[in-house]
Formats: structure tokens, C-alpha cells, sequence
């Protein structure tokens, strides 16, 4: 591992029509000195982001156009294919996470003692308040995740999870929309990973200021729960 004042960060930012929030989640993530480079995913964007995207002349971020949308895990697995840092972390480009907390996953991780930091929004870290009915699906699709896997996390769902790159560039996987949250935490804990959570603030946003996720995701997790932490175990 890096020194601790090296920037060792790979940021793989999965983006689709966020033209309102590009720039600046870009300017937040380039800030922080951990960063050696942005990955960014624009999985078809139709709004202008991809406008946006090509004027930037920063040379530590890169561009990865799919052609047409496919969903946020396909955007995230392009995302790690391509990532040179020691370590990789998810950072969606909606302002909902901050990444000035950055030092605070990689923390553990250049301590030595995790391989995989996950930014849990329920431990400590000040949160907007909204959905109710997200809290209770996040926590009961946590406890199933818990249960398959013999973690004991408090959101699995969770945008952040930082991990060693070798680790993570070794798992297979394959989900193409928000199934990936429980596949890549099903993966890491079969695959002997230690896992770690700290606190982390939330700024979640309304379906009207563009939230994506929908109970549909909701069911899908469920069946990825099944799959990748019972039945491929």
C-alpha cells in the first residue's frame, strides 16, 4: 500500500443524465488529494452530461461511453475493469455522498486491517431525512444480505464500499443494475475479504430531483441475495 499522503484512489463514477450535478461532483472528488483518477461511466446519457463530460481537459479523469443505457451495475463493472488505483470506490454522481470522506474509508484499509470499507449511512453521519419506507426495504434487504453471507453490516446498500483493487478485479461479476450491491458483497465475503464499516454523512435526493432506484431493484436484490449468497455458496 502507498504512503499515507499518496493519492492511491481509483473513483469510478457511474453517470446517466446528471447534467445538473456533473460538474460539480467532479470538482468535489478532484479536490480530495487521495484521488489518482476519475472513471467515469456515462452509461447513455440523453441530457447533455455527455456535453459536459467532453469539455473536461482534467487529465486525471477518463471517459467511458457505453453506447446505450444498461443499468448502474454494467456502468460499475466497466468502471473497475478500467481502475489503476491501490484501491476503488464507487462515487455516484448525484451529490448524495460526500467525498470528502474519503480518509475516512481508506482508513482501515492503509492500516492494514481490511481489505474492504464499506460507508454505512446509519451508523453515525448525519443524514437528510426521507423515505421511511427506504429505511425499512434497505434494512430488511441488509438483514437477508446478513443472514446469506454471516456479515453483520449495517447497509449493504450502501454507494460506498472502498476495496483493494486486486481484490476486487478478481470477483466475476456480472449483475447489470443495482443487483450488484448484494452480488459484490456476496463476492467479497466468499472470497474471505475483511470487511469493515464506518460512518459516513447521506444528502439522499427525491425521485422529482432525480432519484433512480425503484421497488422492482428491490425485488431483484432479493433474488441476487438468493443467488449469490445461498445458492452459490
Amino acid at each position: 500500500m502507498s504512503a499515507s499522503d499518496s493519492p492511491i484512489l481509483s473513483v469510478v463514477m457511474p453517470v446517466y443524465n446528471e447534467i445538473a450535478t456533473i460538474h460539480e461532483i467532479l470538482e468535489q472528488v478532484l479536490a480530495s488529494p487521495e484521488v489518482l483518477e476519475v472513471v467515469v461511466v456515462d452509461d447513455g446519457s440523453q441530457d447533455g452530461t455527455r456535453d459536459v463530460l467532453a469539455e473536461i481537459s482534467d487529465e486525471r479523469v477518463r471517459v467511458v461511453l457505453h453506447p446505450h443505457n444498461r443499468g448502474k451495475g454494467a456502468a460499475v463493472r466497466t468502471g473497475f475493469a478500467e481502475a489503476r488505483g491501490d484501491v476503488v470506490v464507487v462515487q455516484d454522481a448525484d451529490l448524495e455522498y460526500d467525498p470528502a470522506e474519503y480518509p475516512v474509508l481508506l482508513d482501515p484499509i492503509r492500516a492494514g486491517v481490511a481489505d474492504a470499507v464499506y460507508g454505512s449511512r446509519f451508523l453515525a453521519g448525519p443524514s437528510r431525512v426521507l423515505y421511511y419506507k427506504h429505511r425499512l426495504g434497505n434494512g430488511f434487504l441488509t438483514f437477508l444480505s446478513n443472514l446469506a453471507t454471516d456479515l453483520n453490516l449495517t447497509d449493504m446498500e450502501t454507494c460506498y464500499k472502498a476495496v483493494r483493487r486486486e481484490i476486487l478485479q478478481s470477483l466475476d461479476l456480472t449483475q447489470e443494475r443495482f443487483g450488484i450491491e448484494p452480488e459484490l458483497t456476496a463476492k467479497l465475503a466468499r472470497a474471505g475479504a475483511r470487511i469493515y464499516e464506518v460512518p459516513v454523512s447521506y444528502r439522499g435526493r427525491t425521485y422529482a430531483e432525480g432519484k433512480k432506484i425503484g421497488w422492482r431493484d428491490g425485488v431483484k436484490a432479493l433474488w441476487c441475495i438468493w443467488k449469490y449468497g445461498v445458492l452459490h455458496r
